[in-house]
């Protein structure tokens, strides 16, 4: 294709607003808008990775995977994922599983109603009582959309709930309002599943394991300590609803867990994200001259341009090589632009197509073209006629 046809219009500076260094030189290579919209060339770009096997980029990225998505690490990601290094377990943080740490096994105590003043939260709680955290637990309130259904959630007081495994059990929700909670028998700030009425009791797959727990009284101003489940109520429904977190222990192997952002690149086997996979490509092919693209993926394999001559129509031959390469099968990006040599030279740098033909009039002459690949410092020169046998 013709750099004019495209519309390239590259820009000497990165945008302020680059949340990294791929976009930034994605944006500056005019790939992409400031906006990040796909120009002419982004498309063109998409359209030729859709033609391409899975294989022939995915496997130049440094991926992050499990055996339905596949995820790109990148600091300015908009996803958040659970990663052991030494196993490679991967998913993402809202729905990652991890193993849950178990106190010894204690004598199921009596339950007993104390006075907590000003003890609304786990930490208050855990303060008054000179207990860990781990031995209270929290509750949460939502209403069921399908239903109006009150959900009433326990874990344990050092555990957070992920609202993603949550849905999958229950369905949509959303926060309780006063009303439901009211109407349930709970108060806010010490609530229990203690004598509850219409609600729908979950527990964190923990809290059976969990013995003798402080928890809400439904009374302003006191809590119970030593609640233990089935005992004092009956859940309906146990399941894994806590959030994992950096270092906890993978549930795998003998690892832990670190938290990485990432942007993914393959939401199922069969169905990927190619703006997405562009961006991993320029955040992971580019030097302090702008993109380097692999072979592999490159929509274009050749740059080529002409620098104008005084005696010879250098964009008469460019325009005849492109023809002669464009027949042989191979990708060309052509430089039309009357334009001095700097500025093309520096625009093929920022494009980053992996080889770069150069017809000047000086090499013209001795029936030459200048030869460059985008990883080397070094130009070469190479005989017109040898050259689709030297792209070989």
């Amino acid at each position: 294709m013709k750099y004019t046809e495209l519309k390239i219009q590259t820009q000497r500076e990165f945008p302020n607003n680059m949340r990294s260094r791929g976009f930034g030189w994605l944006a500056r290579a005019n790939y992409v808008t400031r906006e990040n919209e796909l120009t002419d060339l982004g498309k063109h770009f998409i359209s030729h990775l859709q033609q391409l096997p899975k294989d022939d980029f995915i496997s130049t990225l440094s991926v992050l995977a499990n055996e339905n998505e596949i995820y790109f690490p990148l600091s300015a990601g908009d996803l958040e994922l659970a990663h052991c290094e030494a196993c490679k377990y991967t998913e993402p943080i809202e729905t990652a599983k991890f193993k849950k740490t178990i106190f010894a096994q204690a004598a199921i105590l009596p339950l007993e109603k104390i006075s907590t003043p000003e003890c609304n939260t786990i930490e208050a709680l855990a303060n008054f009582l000179n207990i860990p955290k781990e031995q209270t637990a929290k509750a949460l309130m939502f209403t069921r959309l399908a239903d109006n259904q009150l959900i009433f959630v326990v874990l344990r007081g050092d555990m957070t709930l992920s609202e993603a495994k949550l849905k999958n059990v229950v369905g949509a929700i959303k926060l309780a309002d006063a009303e439901a909670i009211a109407k349930s028998g709970a108060v806010a700030g010490y609530a229990s599943p203690i004598g509850l009425k219409d609600a729908l009791i979950i527990v964190d797959d923990l809290i059976p394991r969990s013995p003798n727990l402080a928890a809400g009284a439904n009374e302003f101003g006191y809590h119970f300590i030593n609640t233990n489940c089935n005992r004092d109520y009956q859940p309906e429904i146990t399941a894994d609803l806590a959030r994992a977190k950096a270092n906890d222990p993978c549930p795998n192997c003998n690892g832990n867990l670190s938290v990485l952002s990432a942007i993914r690149l393959s939401a199922s086997q069969s169905t990927l994200e190619f703006e997405n996979i562009l961006l991993a490509l320029a955040e992971t092919y580019h030097d302090e001259k702008g993109l380097a693209f692999p072979k592999s993926a490159s929509p274009f394999e050749v740059y080529l341009m002409h620098i104008a001559g005084k005696n010879i129509d250098t964009k008469a031959k460019a325009e005849e090589l492109y023809r002669q390469l464009t027949a042989a099968g191979i990708t060309v990006l052509f430089d039309d632009r009357d334009e001095r040599a700097g500025v093309k030279f520096n625009d093929a740098d920022l494009l980053g197509c992996p080889l770069r033909i150069t017809v000047g009039e000086k090499a013209l002459q001795n029936g030459m073209v200048e030869f460059k690949r985008r990883s080397e410092k070094d130009n070469q020169l190479v005989p017109i006629d040898k050259l689709l046998e030297h792209l070989s």
